[in-house]
């Protein structure tokens, strides 16, 4: 639509006219044009139009803290006015990345060593990635290259972390994957399992086929396994029973490394600090962004231990320099606001939140599973998920994506902005929430999906 009458001049014209959007179909946006975002405050944002609605995904599952929190905005002009911007090449660095630094690794959830910083979740694998291969050239081990994700696993766009997620959307026409990346189960007990199988014999079953492709592959050949503690983008998928114990267990056997991704889980969002906390997960690397400064500052950083570090750091000695680093990485602001967001998290109990009214909250959801329409519900702490099915007991839909959009299409018009992955509709509001706003945010989820039902005409 080159002339835009439909919208004048407005800033929904020049939009069009000049933005092309991530995620969004760039033909249709032409037509349909942006809903702009004008402010937030708390678990809310309000559009242009003057309509405030709750961010039920916090963002994009990323602002832990809520919307136009004091404290962060002053941290981040104390630090602009202090030193604006520094890099940590050629062992230059800065107070706020040590201190961050210091902070990450006392808070793990098992023994790390050191920490290297990126500016997203993407860069943070696709460097992990870079450093699997270099570690492995130096142990002398230059066949030991592959890497193992999971089907519908999320971790990232760049080349490499778009190779590692499990999407078909982020593969279709970019000649993805890189044929060092190989993909086994998905995790999702309700939607493969099958008849008469507990949920502990789908997780040993996920477990049998991560050691058949390993086998199949080469052992030598396989050096690092990528996941998610609960798979986010991929449609909140919480782990079996068991699960995490008997993959450990294989990766045991072979010398793989667990790379765990908490970019969505990290920071609280399961009701623990880190997901990895919550599944008994022992990883060698760990991969951080979103909820780090709850994105008021691009910012992440990965999180390693000393059997990962070590031999990269000879590498780097013997070459004379590891050859890898991103101007903003630590960058001074982004540090500084991770460090008040985080003692934001842990004076203010947010976890404990997460957890308490996550819980309350996805008990209400449970009782829409008497709806024709509701396959599943599933999640933990304070991120959830409603599948939605016309089949319940097939657990299928005609038209992948129809009812997700309708529905992400009913709760918009009712005031909550969410998200449906095909038709899972998530969860993931801010950790401030409290348990009255949970309960808001609920009675628009039930009313979105009663006219959900009415529109499409499903039965009593």
């Amino acid at each position: 639509m080159d002339d835009m009458t439909n919208f004048g001049n407005t800033a929904e014209a020049r939009d069009i006219r000049h933005h092309f959007h991530g995620y969004t179909n760039a033909r249709r946006h032409m037509d349909v044009g942006p809903m702009i975002i004008e402010d937030g405050e708390g678990i809310y944002v309000t559009d242009t139009s003057g309509k405030r609605y709750i961010e039920g995904l916090a963002g994009l599952w990323s602002v832990g803290v809520g919307f136009k929190e004091r404290r962060l905005i002053e941290a981040a002009t104390r630090q602009l006015e202090k030193l604006p911007f520094y890099h940590n090449f050629g062992h230059k660095s800065h107070g706020p990345a040590i201190d961050l630094a210091e902070k990450l690794v006392g808070i793990a959830p098992v023994p790390m060593s050191k920490v290297f910083y990126t500016n997203s979740g993407s860069e943070a694998n696709d460097t992990v990635l870079k450093m699997v291969w270099y570690r492995s050239n130096a142990l002398g081990k230059p066949e030991k290259k592959k890497v193992i994700a999971r089907t519908r696993g999320y971790h990232g766009v760049t080349i490499a972390a778009a190779s590692l997620t499990g999407l078909p959307y982020n593969h279709r026409s970019f000649d993805l994957p890189l044929d060092r990346v190989l993909h086994t189960t998905c995790p999702h007990y309700w939607k493969e399992g099958r008849d008469g199988e507990s949920e502990e014999q789908f997780a040993t079953r996920c477990a049998e086929d991560l050691e058949a492709l390993i086998q199949r592959e080469g052992p030598d050949t396989v050096a690092a396994f990528w996941a998610e503690p609960v798979m986010g983008a991929g449609g909140v998928v919480v782990p079996p029973k068991g699960y995490f114990d008997k993959i450990q267990a294989v990766l045991a056997k072979y010398d793989i490394l667990f790379v765990a991704d908490e970019v969505i889980c990290g920071f609280g969002r399961t009701g623990e600090m880190f997901g990895s906390t919550t599944y008994g997960i022992r990883p060698d690397v760990m991969v951080m962004s979103k909820q780090i400064t709850s994105s008021y500052v691009p910012f992440s950083a990965i999180l390693m231990n000393e059997r990962f570090f070590a031999p990269i750091a000879d590498e780097s000695d013997r070459i004379s320099t590891f050859g890898h680093g991103y101007t903003a990485g630590g960058h001074p602001l982004g540090a500084a606001v991770a460090l008040e967001n985080l003692a934001i998290i842990q004076e203010n109990d947010l976890v404990g939140n997460a957890r308490e009214v996550g819980a309350h909250f996805r008990a209400r959801l449970e009782t829409l599973k008497s709806s024709p329409l509701v396959g599943e519900v599933r999640g933990v702490g304070l991120i959830a998920a409603v599948e939605l099915v016309e089949d319940k007991q097939a657990k299928s839909v005609t038209t992948p994506g129809r009812l997700g959009t309708m529905m992400n299409a009913a709760m918009h018009r009712n005031g909550l902005i969410s998200r449906n992955m095909t038709d899972t509709v998530a969860f993931c509001p801010p950790m401030i929430i409290t348990r009255q706003q949970a309960d808001d945010m609920f009675e628009i989820v039930a009313k979105s999906l009663a006219e959900l039902e009415a529109e499409v005409g499903a039965p009593a």
